[in-house]
C-alpha cells in the first residue's frame, strides 16, 4: 500500500515538475557569466522604478489612451468620446500615465491637449505590439 502511495506522490510531482520552467540536469554555476550579468545588472532602485513602470502598463484602458496619443494630441474631451468614458475616468487615467512620465501636457486658452512624453514611449508601444504580434 506505501508503494503505491509513493508512486502516486512521484507522479504528481513529476507532472507538476514537467510545467514549471526547464532547469538544469545538474548544479553547476558558470562563475564567468554570472560576474558578467552581476556587473551590468541595474541597481534596485532602477529595477523597482522599472517594475512600476511596467505596471502601469498593466491597464488595457490606460494602453488604449497611449494608443490614442500615439496617433494624435488630443484633449480629454476627445479621448472619452473616441473610448466611450467619462471626461472624469479618462483625467483619473491620464493622471496616472502623467506621474509614470508617459504622457505630457500642454494648455491653448482653456483647453489642455495630451501627447505622448518622447518617442521612448512610442518605441515601448511600437515594439510591445510588435512582439504579441509575432507568431
Amino acid at each position: 500500500m506505501a508503494d503505491i502511495h509513493r508512486k502516486a506522490v512521484e507522479q504528481v510531482i513529476h507532472a507538476s515538475l514537467e510545467e514549471e520552467a526547464e532547469v538544469c540536469g545538474y548544479l553547476h554555476v558558470h562563475e564567468d557569466a554570472v560576474t558578467r550579468v552581476q556587473l551590468l545588472l541595474p541597481d534596485d532602485t532602477t529595477l523597482s522604478r522599472l517594475s512600476e513602470l511596467f505596471k502601469v502598463f498593466g491597464d488595457a484602458t490606460r494602453i488604449r489612451i497611449l494608443y490614442v496619443l500615439f496617433e494624435e494630441e488630443v484633449c480629454v474631451c476627445d479621448i472619452a468620446t473616441l473610448l466611450g468614458m467619462t471626461q472624469s475616468a479618462v483625467s483619473h487615467q491620464l493622471r496616472v500615465l502623467k506621474q509614470a512620465r508617459l504622457i505630457k501636457s500642454r494648455r491653448e486658452g482653456k483647453t489642455v491637449f495630451y501627447s505622448l512624453s518622447d518617442d521612448h514611449v512610442r518605441t515601448l508601444l511600437s515594439n510591445g505590439t510588435e512582439h504579441i504580434e509575432e507568431e
